[in-house]
């Protein structure tokens, strides 16, 4: 009996990879925005970014949820063994964000004690985001599993590979909130953020260059994948690719189009991600079970997907309303109340 062309394994599997790049791209724009809204240089600055944000950062992490209750309900193995070895950055990520968005709310409406709303914001989007890098690293570097279960202690995550993937994506993100105010500003303000995007991109490239060096050294597998004929032909595109990216990138945050840095950003995090799938494919909990070992049964995937084709365009669709409504430059005279 043949296979057919493709399963329900791989349309989730395709949903979810879309769901953690939207999410990556959209709330970590604004988790950048939040870091880098600390460092501006004036009140009145630091009040045009937080306008920047304001109408759309809270959508962003409806991505976040719509990936969790996924792997859940498409991957329940992968679930099970990955959110015990990662719990507690989990949890610390997840209480930042929720300190994050009460100090969002309450900088506009507590006028007496705003600076002190202000350093939440920035600290609690910090942590989130060095939270979601240390999840990252112990996500690649792989959990102790025996049988259908997570072995290992609660701090296993804990190690330098992971504590240098949470700096990393700080820089990422970073980066990401850079291009974001330069499109959305104007000025010196403007100018400011090119500069904090070039010192980000800098981070960024270190980050890539350790990483890539680092991850063949964990596991041989991996190292075969990138480094071995016939893969090394059909795979080094992918490197090139993002060193072309970073050259553009470089000169985008030099130059004078508001758009390009932004894009240039995206394009860095896509090629990253692809890095990464590349590596580890087709495993989910790495390096002990692969999608189809960790999928739930077909008639729960089929079931699952009805709701999710009617729920997932009414999402693109309000966000995509959103941005459009927001759009162009944002200016002290409008901002929100």
């Amino acid at each position: 009996m043949t296979q057919p062309a493709l399963s329900f394994v791989d349309v989730w599997t395709a949903l979810i990879a879309l769901g953690v790049i939207l999410y990556v791209v959209l709330d970590g724009f604004d988790l950048g925005v939040g870091m880098l809204h600390g460092f501006a240089p004036s009140v009145a600055d630091r009040e045009l970014i937080m306008d920047a944000i304001a109408p759309i950062w809270d959508g962003n992490e409806t991505w976040l949820v719509f990936c969790a209750v996924a792997l859940l309900s498409a991957f329940p193995l992968a679930f099970a063994v990955i959110i015990p070895a990662v719990y507690f950055p989990i949890l610390v990520m997840l209480i930042a964000l929720v300190f994050r968005g009460v100090a969002f709310e309450f900088r506009f409406q507590d006028h007496i004690r705003r600076a002190f709303w202000d350093r939440a914001f920035q600290v609690g989007s910090f942590v989130a985001v060095f939270a979601q890098g240390i999840v990252l690293g112990a996500f690649i570097q792989g959990f102790r599993v025996e049988g259908r279960a997570f072995s290992g202690t609660s701090f296993d995550f804990l190690t330098p590979f992971s504590l240098m993937t949470g700096l990393a994506l700080l820089f990422g993100y970073g980066l990401l909130g850079a291009g974001w105010l330069v499109i959305k500003t104007e000025g010196a303000l403007r100018e400011w953020a090119r500069r904090q995007g070039r010192v980000c991109l800098i981070g960024v490239v270190a980050g890539i260059v350790i990483v890539s060096l680092w991850t063949p050294l964990m596991e041989q597998e991996i190292a075969e994948r990138w480094f071995s004929l016939p893969h090394i032909l059909v795979l080094w595109p992918v490197p090139i690719a993002t060193l072309a990216v970073v050259v553009w990138e470089w000169r985008a945050l030099t130059g004078s189009s508001d758009a390009s840095p932004f894009i240039a950003a995206i394009l860095l995090f896509l090629l990253s991600y692809l890095g990464i799938a590349i590596s580890l494919w087709p495993m989910i909990v790495p390096y002990d079970f692969t999608l189809s070992e960790a999928a739930s049964s077909p008639s729960t995937q089929a079931f699952l997907l009805v709701g999710a084709l009617f729920l997932l365009p009414v999402i693109l669709m309000y966000s995509a309303w959103s941005y459009w409504v927001f759009r162009g430059k944002v200016h002290s005279d409008i901002g929100y109340h």
